[in-house]
């Protein structure tokens, strides 16, 4: 069984930079993909960003391309988001996940609120 524990969030205007991480209690497979979801007000959840342990590469949503960058640090069985240029609408609680596919993900954080002010 993996947990993972999300830190980071807080309050910020629009413009600033903020950076959540995501530690797991055990080491995943090489193979497993650590995600980052959010669910804003009144929304779905939706798909943020995405990397491999392994090989490092990355996804993103539209949304976020060129503002939000994720890495990991295989020693500390951490994955990281790194979000500039934050919008209002970037305002929600944030979620890590693990899995074994981009679809599949098995493991998921309790959250972590981050609002954006205008």
């Amino acid at each position: 069984q993996v947990q993972l524990v999300e830190s980071g969030g807080g309050l910020v205007q629009a413009g600033g930079s903020l950076r959540l991480a995501c530690a797991a209690s055990a080491r995943t497979s090489s193979t497993y993909i650590m995600g980052w979801f959010r669910r804003a007000p009144g929304k779905e959840r939706e798909f943020v960003a995405r990397v491999t342990w392994s090989t490092g590469m990355s996804y993103y949503a539209d949304s976020v391309k060129g503002r939000f960058f994720i890495f990991r640090d295989n020693v500390k069985n951490t994955v990281y988001l790194q979000m500039n240029s934050l919008k209002p609408e970037d305002t929600a609680v944030y979620y890590c996940a693990a899995g074994p596919s981009p679809a599949q993900y098995v493991y998921w954080g309790q959250g972590a609120q981050v609002t954006v002010s205008s």
